[in-house]
C-alpha cells in the first residue's frame, strides 16, 4: 500500500491528541506531535528548546513583518540565523522527512500545508462544544473551569495565529480541511472510528 498521512487540526480541549492517538494504534502507523520538535532538533543540531519558540502554543515574532504571510515558498535559510520563520523551515523538513518514511499521523503544526503537495493526504480538524472542552482540560490540568476557559482561549488563538500566519489556509474554516467534526457528538472513541472511516473511503484502504 502507498503510504498516507493524516494531519489533524484541533482546537484546545477537544480531544484531537486522544483522537489522533487512537486512529495511529488502529491504522497501525506512525503518530508525530511533539516528536517533531525532537527531530527538528537532531537534523539541525540545535537544543530541542529552540524550537519551542516557534511552536504553535507559544508566542512568536513575525521577523518578516506584520504584513507579510510566510507562505514556505522554498527559500533556503541562512546559517547562524535562528528567525521563527526559519526554525519553522527547519521543522517543515522533518515533517517531510516523517513523512517519506510511511503512513503516519501529525497534531498540528501546519502539516497540512507543509505536506500540501503528498499525493495521499487526509486534512481533519477536530472541535469540541465548549463544556467538553472546558470539562476535558479541568480533568487534564486540574485546573477550575475559569481557568480553563482562559486556556482555550489563549490556546486558540495562538493556534490560529501560528496556523493562520505559516500557511495559506485558515485555521478551523471548512474550506481548509477534507473533514472538520465535533468530538462531542460521538465522543472520542466513536469520533476516531469515524475519522478512520471516512479516511478509507477517500484514499481507498483496504483492511
Amino acid at each position: 500500500m502507498e503510504p498516507y498521512v493524516i494531519n489533524i487540526g484541533r482546537s484546545l480541549g477537544s480531544g484531537g491528541r486522544a483522537i489522533g492517538k487512537l486512529l495511529a494504534q488502529q491504522l497501525g502507523i506512525g503518530y508525530y506531535d511533539r516528536e517533531i520538535l525532537q527531530m527538528a532538533a537532531r537534523e539541525s543540531g540545535l537544543c530541542p528548546e529552540v524550537f519551542e519558540r516557534t511552536d504553535e502554543k507559544n508566542r512568536f515574532l513575525h521577523t518578516l513583518g506584520n504584513i507579510i504571510p510566510f507562505v514556505g515558498s522554498g527559500n533556503t535559510y541562512v546559517a547562524g540565523e535562528l528567525s521563527n520563520e526559519h526554525l519553522f523551515l527547519i521543522q517543515s523538513e522533518a515533517i517531510r522527512k516523517a513523512a517519506a518514511q510511511g503512513s503516519c499521523i501529525f497534531i498540528g503544526r501546519c502539516a497540512d500545508y507543509v505536506l500540501r503537495d503528498h499525493p495521499r493526504c487526509v486534512n481533519i480538524f477536530i472541535s469540541a462544544d465548549m463544556p467538553d472542552r472546558i470539562s476535558r482540560l479541568c480533568s487534564l490540568t486540574g485546573c477550575n473551569e475559569k481557568k480553563a476557559r482562559e486556556m482555550i482561549e489563549k490556546g486558540d488563538r495562538q493556534r490560529a495565529a501560528f496556523y493562520n500566519f505559516y500557511s495559506s489556509g485558515t485555521w478551523g474554516a471548512a474550506a481548509t480541511y477534507h473533514l472538520c467534526i465535533n468530538s462531542s457528538v460521538l465522543g472520542i472513541e466513536r469520533t476516531a472510528d469515524y475519522i478512520r472511516s471516512f479516511v478509507s473511503e477517500k484514499l481507498s484502504l483496504k483492511d
